[in-house]
């Protein structure tokens, strides 16, 4: 007997399933990034920055310096980037629709509109800096020294392309999983990213609020209901990809 494919997606619209629900949520991830830059532009929090990269410095080992090198492969960009596209591009031939491809192009500009314009505005440079002045926003750095770190890139990928994936793999991710893949990777990112001094603690923080703004603005896109091809939600899938 032919396993019957679930119906939530298909009855219901991608809007209602942001938890929690409502738009408040949104608005409070935008006031606690504000807040936090507005914070660090006025000198409060820089004294953790700098004791969390010192206490670094002091604790590291190799083991775990390439363990969390390894680990922290979760947050790359453009593997995430490439895996998602060859997935939603897969799914988009099979099943003759377009929609599997939008939300993929969606999260590349998204990521790449909201991340970089924020970097070069705030340019911080990294913990890894030899600068008196490295933990500092809105520097004058020198030409050649890095001067992108906030917010966390890795955190701000890692929060969206999971998302990303759980979207085209949930006909065949049971709820469990949808919740690992959206918690794991981005706690272990935010550990990792910090651990090996490649973003400060706050970079970090403000690179998870503005990952989960954006994952909650994509979420809200009714992606099934472009109108190209049968494909009326994920849900339809899984029978017709697996026989």
């Amino acid at each position: 007997m032919q396993a019957q494919p679930p119906t939530a997606l298909a009855t219901t619209p991608r809007a209602s399933r942001v938890r929690p629900a409502g738009w408040w949520y949104d608005a409070l991830l935008v006031a606690g990034f504000v807040a936090l830059t507005a914070a660090l532009a006025a000198g409060w929090l820089l004294d953790l920055d700098q004791a969390v990269a010192d206490w670094v410095d002091t604790h590291q080992t190799d083991l775990t310096y390439w363990l969390a090198r390894v680990l922290n492969f979760l947050g790359s960009g453009s593997p995430l980037t490439l895996l998602c596209l060859g997935i939603a591009i897969w799914l988009g031939v099979r099943r003759r629709s377009l929609w599997p491809i939008a939300p993929v192009v969606a999260a590349f500009l998204a990521t790449g509109f909201a991340i970089m314009p924020l970097k070069l505005w705030t340019d911080r440079a990294a913990p890894r800096s030899t600068l008196p002045d490295a933990v500092e926003l809105f520097n004058t750095l020198p030409p050649g020294e890095y001067s992108i770190s906030y917010p966390s890139g890795h955190l701000v990928n890692t929060v969206v392309w999971y998302g990303v994936l759980v979207l085209l793999l949930t006909p065949w991710l049971g709820r469990t999983a949808r919740r690992w893949l959206r918690v794991a990777p981005p706690v272990i990112v935010f550990c990792t990213t910090i651990y090996l001094n490649y973003h400060w603690v706050t970079d970090s923080v403000a690179g998870l609020l503005l990952g989960l703004l954006l994952d909650r603005l994509l979420t809200r896109v009714p992606w099934p209901r472009i109108p190209r091809g049968p494909v009326t939600s994920p849900a339809s899938w899984g029978p017709s990809l697996v026989r």
